[in-house]
């Protein structure tokens, strides 16, 4: 999954950055609850300590409400984001006051689990106004590339179409780094639900994308 990101980091076109890829050397095959996010992080944190000064920002590559992002915050000053923070507060960025985003990820726990995600990063209690929620594709993140590939594409295009059915939704989050490079399938949903011009219009936020340009404008701005 890692080498997976590493194209789509290149694509963006950030030449004078340097980038380390870093996998958990043990630990959960794939993050498919929070338990084991929080397993996850007994296992990269004593090998990323070290590199901490070698590094200008960090991004943890995890759709979720990752504890590492926390984690890293007490030990470094250096920016550090998750793609799900980053997708959030790209999608918020982007679309009008009078649409929603909304969120397509993987296995159906994380239905409840990003939603919270998200009132958490907001600081609210209750639904906003600007969420439009959480769809599923019940598949996690090693079948969204092990699985069949039509299956892969049905069940994408069925939770991104659930998605749009529920507001006026201005921007989807594909909420899984698993997810990098499949925002066709979610394009070709929303033109299917919506129509050519206004499936066109609804943004596509890939995490990894957005948590890239975030930290390289921070680091840039010297904030």
């Amino acid at each position: 999954m890692t080498d997976g990101l590493k194209p789509l980091v290149h694509n963006l076109g950030f030449s004078n950055t340097q980038y380390t890829y870093f996998t958990a050397p043990t630990g959960p095959e794939s993050i498919n609850s929070e338990d084991d996010a929080y397993e996850s992080l007994k296992h990269c944190l004593p090998s990323l300590k070290p590199l901490l000064e070698k590094h200008d920002a960090f991004l943890i590559a995890c759709y979720s409400e990752h504890p590492l992002v926390r984690e890293l915050q007490k030990y470094t000053h250096a920016p550090v984001t998750g793609i799900f923070e980053a997708s959030v507060t790209a999608s918020l960025q982007l679309i009008p006051r009078h649409t929603t985003f909304g969120i397509v990820s993987t296995g159906k726990v994380w239905e409840k689990t990003l939603t919270d995600a998200v009132h958490n990063l907001l600081g609210i209690s209750i639904t906003s106004s600007r969420f439009a929620g959480v769809e599923t594709t019940g598949l996690n993140a090693t079948e969204l590339h092990n699985a069949p590939a039509e299956e892969v594409r049905r069940k994408m295009k069925e939770a991104t179409k659930r998605l749009i059915r529920k507001a006026e939704v201005g921007a989807i989050c594909l909420g899984c780094a698993g997810m990098a490079g499949m925002d066709e399938m979610v394009r070709e949903a929303c033109v299917e639900e919506l129509g050519r011009k206004k499936g066109e219009g609804v943004r596509i936020v890939d995490g990894v994308k957005a948590g890239v340009g975030i930290l390289e404008a921070l680091v840039r701005a010297k904030f």
